[in-house]
């Protein structure tokens, strides 16, 4: 029902605009002074107070429709005050699976009057949503097409509601910022109270198979995470021995040697890589890559594992190869060409150039894209999950399989484990620790490419 309702709205707001328009220019070929606004900002002006206040009204009810619902549910049920939180979470949790048809049992007597009941509800919050959404646009519509004057300043109001929905945005997003941050703080702060911090920080070995019920065999379990965040270093490092040089030479190539035509073909094609989703990256290194990594090894005497830290990293800086090579390619062609025709006018060559001249000169942006591309290779999941391996150790051998940061937190959080249990949780410490690198790389490469920026 509400995306209908949207559906609606933006109908709406397109024909008060329209019609906005119409009189709009009407009244400008009618006038003997001057007008303050153009006849589209008395178009947009008439859309806006069509749509948008329907629209908050929409987002705020859809917010708030199923926890009134549920409070006037509860309080017709009979005895549902005397009963605990988590009672009355289960028991409108059971009416709606009901509601919905999920039957797995009998319901009571009970159960079904609060099923009507709540069918009820549904039935008069909807038309009451579909009665005041339609006032509102109404009401708009009718007070931005009456406001349309040769004086009004349409253009002022129009640019009032944009900074609105800027200032809005922004919030939304430090908003989220805060919650992410705050939830993984808390979970990793419940960890930390059931695990030494000492042992998390500093211990050699992680096993975190602990017993989650009295009636279940198993050990008590070890949270080092070194041994986690080695590996994720050991693929990360891999990743970016093969995206640093690929990226680098491929932006040196198509900015200083290749013709127009070429760059016009390779570049747009190079930047398909890092459109292609990362569980296509996965599938192509557990099924293409790693078994040729393998039978390589093998036919040369090597030991090596079928899910292997070079065949996770390997496909993961091919993913990384266009984040390097189209900042970098930005970076080079942001520096002066006087920088590069002092340096021909000098005698030197055009390989001369690009390493004295050059690279040099556009060293910071390089450098901004390469710690970029390196946050994302620690951050990455599918690759790593698909490719990598599960067990902890810490081995340089590229051939052998090692686990991830970004492998454990999907291990951990998969199952029916208890969420307060120190397995769980050790997922949001890991996330945590996750977070805080990831952050600084993202700062430092924030800081390198500013510091680019006001220098060229």
């Amino acid at each position: 029902m509400v995306s209908y309702l949207i559906i609606i709205l933006l109908v709406a707001s397109i024909a008060a605009a329209m019609a906005g328009l119409i009189r709009a220019r009407k009244q400008r070929e009618l006038a003997t002074v001057k007008v303050h606004s153009r006849p589209i900002y008395h178009a947009l002006n008439a859309a806006i107070w069509t749509g948008v206040p329907a629209l908050i009204f929409l987002i705020l009810w859809s917010m708030s429709e199923s926890s009134f619902q549920d409070m006037l549910v509860l309080s017709s049920f009979p005895g549902a005050d005397q009963m605990t939180g988590a009672e009355r979470n289960l028991l409108i949790s059971e009416i709606r699976q009901v509601r919905a048809g999920n039957l797995f049992t009998e319901p009571s007597p009970e159960v079904l009057v609060g099923v009507e009941h709540l069918r009820s509800l549904e039935f008069i919050f909807r038309w009451a949503m579909v009665a005041v959404a339609a006032s509102l646009a109404s009401i708009g519509a009718f007070f931005g097409f009456r406001i349309i004057q040769h004086r009004y300043q349409a253009r002022y109001s129009v640019e009032r509601s944009v900074t609105w929905f800027m200032i809005f945005s922004s919030i939304v997003a430090i908003v989220t910022t805060l919650g992410i941050v705050s939830s993984l703080v808390y979970e990793a702060a419940q960890f930390f109270a059931k695990v030494p911090f000492t042992e998390f920080f500093f211990g050699l070995r992680w096993e975190p198979q602990i017993a989650i019920r009295a009636d279940q065999v198993a050990g008590q379990g070890a949270f080092g995470m070194i041994p986690v965040l080695f590996g994720t270093m050991v693929i990360s490092l891999l990743a970016m021995l093969v995206a640093i040089p690929t990226g680098i030479f491929s932006a040196i190539y198509l900015t200083e040697y290749a013709n127009s035509r070429f760059r016009s073909v390779v570049k747009p094609l190079l930047e398909i890589l890092a459109g292609i989703p990362t569980i296509v990256y996965g599938f192509f290194a557990v099924l293409t890559v790693a078994p040729a990594i393998r039978n390589l090894a093998m036919s040369l005497g090597i030991d090596a594992s079928p899910n292997s830290a070079l065949a996770a990293g390997g496909v993961m800086g091919v993913m990384l190869i266009p984040f390097i090579s189209s900042l970098s390619d930005d970076a080079f062609a942001a520096v002066p060409r006087a920088m590069r025709d002092g340096s021909y006018a000098l005698g030197a060559t055009k390989g001369e150039t690009i390493r004295k001249v050059l690279l040099p000169a556009a060293l910071p942006g390089i450098i901004g894209g390469v710690l970029l591309a390196l946050s994302r290779a620690i951050g990455e999941t599918m690759i790593v999950v698909m490719a990598a391996g599960l067990i902890a150790k810490m081995t340089l051998n590229p051939f052998e399989s090692v686990t991830t940061v970004t492998v454990q937190i999907v291990t951990l959080l998969i199952g029916d484990s208890e969420f307060d249990n120190p397995k769980t949780l050790a997922a949001f410490a890991l996330g945590l620790v996750l977070f805080t690198i990831t952050l600084g790389l993202n700062l430092i490469a924030l800081h390198t490419v500013r510091k680019y920026r006001e220098k060229y």
